[in-house]
């Protein structure tokens, strides 16, 4: 009798941790760009860009200036869903900046530095967080990513106030592209006509599969000069590649890639 028993407990401890590695999240590979007790930035790889299929590839490294970055991420807005009574009472809820001065200053260099060091299969993502108690704080957390010539933007959390559970994964630090909660939130960017739209089909908004991603065309905003460039073809040695392949302004605007000859 005492041999039986041992054996099903064994085997009921053998099954709860089957359960539980099973329920347990998976981990992203990543290295940290900055960090520090309240914030950080690094890069994650990317599942969706496969080795063997180069158009996946993203165009990374990738150098901007912060100065740059800080103008096309001080264009960022964010645009609450209000419901259709308070739509029709007040209109279109309005649009709020993205980030606060603070977070700029801190992104536009901190982002900067991360998409010179990604690599081809590397996305950026950040962490903001503003402590409230011990266990609550005001967290926006998204992710970015430069595909060709467009610049992909993901924000999972935006001001959300998050609470630290007793037990359990604590998910917004780990999954900082991943909202916490329904997400009560569109996001926008001034410039319009930069702004590529982005198609999803029935099934993909009827599970949810749909990217829900902001995508700006970075040839069509306005600079004052050669200030990014892409140096991922030539880091990986292709042929007749005399230096970086850079977006060089000519006439005040990003033109397409051209090859900078030295």
């Amino acid at each position: 009798m005492h041999a039986k028993w041992t054996w099903l407990i064994s085997v009921g401890l053998l099954v709860s941790l089957l359960v539980l590695a099973g329920c347990a999240a998976p981990h992203i590979p990543s290295r940290i760009i900055y960090e520090d007790p309240v914030n950080f930035v690094r890069l994650e790889e990317d599942s969706e860009v496969l080795a063997e299929w180069p158009p996946t590839h993203h165009a990374h490294p990738f150098v901007i200036e912060p100065d740059k970055l800080r103008t096309i991420l001080s264009g960022l807005m964010v645009q609450e869903h209000w419901i259709a009574l308070k739509r029709w009472m007040r209109g279109e809820s309005p649009l709020v900046p993205a980030f606060t001065d603070e977070e700029l200053a801190l992104l536009s260099v901190r982002i900067a530095e991360a998409l010179a060091e990604a690599n081809y299969n590397e996305r950026v993502t950040f962490y903001l967080s503003e402590p409230l108690t011990f266990a609550r704080r005001v967290i926006t957390t998204g992710g970015l990513y430069i595909h060709g010539t467009e610049l992909h933007m993901l924000l999972g959390n935006w001001r959300i106030i998050y609470g630290i559970p007793a037990y359990g994964m604590i998910y917004d630090r780990r999954y900082p592209m991943r909202p916490t909660a329904a997400k009560g939130f569109d996001l926008r960017f001034q410039s319009t006509e930069a702004v590529v739209p982005t198609k999803a089909s029935i099934l993909d908004v009827i599970f949810a599969n749909a990217k829900d991603e902001l995508v700006i065309d970075l040839s069509k905003l306005e600079t004052q000069g050669p200030s990014v460039s892409s140096l991922g073809p030539c880091l990986k040695h292709e042929t007749g590649c005399e230096g970086p392949y850079r977006f060089v302004n000519y006439k005040n605007t990003f033109s397409a890639p051209q090859r900078v000859l030295r």
